[in-house]
């Protein structure tokens, strides 16, 4: 019993401890903090951060037409379809009992503990035991993009729990319960078909390479075929859903049908486009960063024969390089853990830990000016609460 607590202690930890702190001025109404002006708006400035409200919208709606016209956000059914169902039935599950609004937070908040549990699973594969605490609190905060989405109300730390789950398992062999985590995730966020379309070439691109010298009917066996079986729950929970969407609906494609909710634009690298609608500046030096650091780690985890992980990294990667907007982190904090798997190494390294010494308050500080602006109007808040 006590191993195990002293298991949970640092994770619980380091999930509640950085959103707290980034909550506290705000709880507090600090009128500036480091000269950074803040908004007198208290916990409201949280819960209004993008796109907390629309979630609150489906968890009590549940994408009723009738019922969505009771909000104020003079938006079309339709759009809401971009906001997948899982978050919100979980918020919709404790919103009766303490108010939606902090049901949101709440489920947020359990989601990065569970984040960071299957985290610490994994990455225990990749470093020495000593260093599992330092690079489960790097993860915790670092980049500040996540740090910030598990501080509001968000459905990333769900997704992103449910994409380490599932290759977790994947890696283990446990293909029934990657299928089922990636099911989970599909039902949270539409990036998690990602996750079919990785599995799916690594196992069938290994097969074709023998159907060379060999028929291809001697490539499969029973077990294979198990295995696939697993894989498409991925798929299926979005066939699942695009049903809900035809009886709620009545628009079986809503999800395509949503609006501008879908960034992916041809040719690739459109997010240097000034003039798209969700770039509108050509301040973006940063995305090269992005994607440097990204194709690196695509490469050291093939180098290294992680290839369970670098087909997801691969096929996610390639899937950013058509993303289209000014937020194109947050696109990417789904192959973070495995970046941290790649570049173990130098995560543990004496350097490494000075750099980060160095950049706690620059990302506390981003944080805070980020979520200060990144705040939806809501003119009437009864409706949500």
């Amino acid at each position: 019993m006590g191993k195990k607590l002293r298991g949970i202690l640092p994770i619980l930890t380091f999930s509640l401890l950085p959103s707290f702190l980034i909550w506290l001025p705000f709880f507090l109404r600090l009128t500036t903090f480091w000269k950074i002006p803040l908004p007198q708006e208290g916990m409201a400035t949280i819960v209004a951060n993008y796109d907390g409200p629309l979630f609150i919208v489906v968890a009590k709606t549940f994408y009723n037409p009738e019922l969505v016209g009771n909000f104020a956000f003079n938006l079309p059914t339709q759009y809401y379809a971009a906001h997948f169902p899982l978050f919100p039935l979980l918020i919709r599950l404790f919103g009766g009992i303490i108010g939606f609004p902090y049901a949101m937070l709440g489920v947020t908040l359990t989601s990065s503990i569970l984040a960071t549990y299957f985290f610490r699973k994994f990455i225990k594969d990749y470093v020495p035991q000593k260093e599992v605490l330092w690079i489960i609190l790097i993860f915790s905060i670092f980049p500040a993009r996540w740090l910030i989405v598990r501080s509001v109300g968000s459905p990333e730390p769900l997704f992103i729990a449910e994409i380490i789950a599932s290759v977790y398992y994947f890696k283990h062999k446990k293909y029934l319960k990657a299928g089922i985590w990636g099911s989970l995730a599909q039902l949270t966020k539409s990036p998690g078909i990602l996750l079919f379309i990785a599995y799916f070439l690594y196992f069938t691109f290994p097969k074709f390479k023998k159907a060379a010298t060999t028929s291809l009917s001697k490539c499969f066996n029973r077990s294979d075929l198990n295995n696939y079986f697993s894989i498409f729950l991925i798929p299926l929970s979005f066939l699942g859903l695009s049903i809900l969407y035809k009886l709620q609906l009545n628009d079986f494609l809503a999800y395509f049908h949503s609006g501008d909710n879908i960034h992916l634009f041809f040719p690739p690298f459109q997010i240097f486009n000034f003039s798209q609608a969700w770039v509108g500046t050509f301040w973006l030096e940063e995305v090269i960063f992005v994607y440097l650091l990204g194709a690196l780690g695509f490469m050291k985890l093939t180098k290294n024969k992680e290839y369970e992980l670098a087909w997801f990294v691969g096929i996610f990667f390639a899937s950013v390089l058509f993303v289209s907007h000014r937020d194109l982190i947050r696109y990417t904090l789904p192959i973070v853990p495995f970046l941290f798997a790649a570049f173990s190494k130098e995560v543990v390294s004496k350097e490494f830990k000075i750099a980060i010494f160095i950049l706690l308050l620059p990302i506390y500080l981003f944080s805070l000016a980020y979520i200060s602006q990144n705040v939806m109007p809501v003119s009437d808040w009864a409706p949500l609460l």
